[in-house]
């Protein structure tokens, strides 16, 4: 039967992104929250993780800006680990910006935005997020508005246990890779 008469497959509507194997070059970034006020008015988490070591960044905010998200860039990414080849986040305003989209094609970092609807896209930092979150839960019903001075127990808990994707802790990957 000629090719113009098969069937049609449907493709797959989920972007492919390839991960880079280099640790520290492709970050998938989100916000997670409104959690209960905590100390700071903070009630947000704004999450990176790194594609290849499974490294986790998280900074706990009062309200997420773009000027916001780019200080976290610089702070956590770019002054730990270089500057990353891309970033994936979804396309909510404080990722695709005007200021955020001139001053990473400035270092060079390439922007790849997935839509709320498809999140699954940027899955890293999904997976990481329910990790977080269910580690946070866990803490608020022991220390209620305290949670945020909690949040390096629930990091070190997630950096030292071992990835099913991997084998092997973020802090293992990123320490002696």
């Amino acid at each position: 039967m000629p090719e113009a008469f098969l069937p049609h497959t449907s493709a797959s509507r989920t972007p492919h992104y390839h991960v880079i194997p280099c640790p520290f070059r492709q970050w998938g970034i989100d916000i997670v929250g409104p959690f209960p006020l905590a100390v700071g008015q903070r009630k947000f988490l704004l999450v990176a993780v790194d594609y290849f070591t499974k490294w986790v960044k998280v900074e706990p905010l009062a309200r997420i800006t773009e000027g916001e998200v780019m200080k976290f860039i610089w702070k956590n990414i770019i002054c730990h680990f270089g500057i990353p080849r891309e970033i994936i986040s979804d396309n909510g305003r404080q990722f695709q910006g005007q200021k955020i989209q001139e001053w990473c094609h400035g270092l060079r970092i390439k922007q790849r935005f997935t839509t709320v609807a498809h999140s699954q896209a940027n899955g890293q930092v999904e997976v990481t997020n329910r990790i977080l979150v269910q580690g946070i839960k866990r803490r608020l019903e022991r220390v209620g508005g305290n949670w945020a001075e909690k949040l390096t127990s629930v990091l070190w808990a997630y950096r030292t246990t071992p990835r099913g994707s991997t084998g092997e802790t973020p802090f293992f990957i990123s320490i002696w890779h």
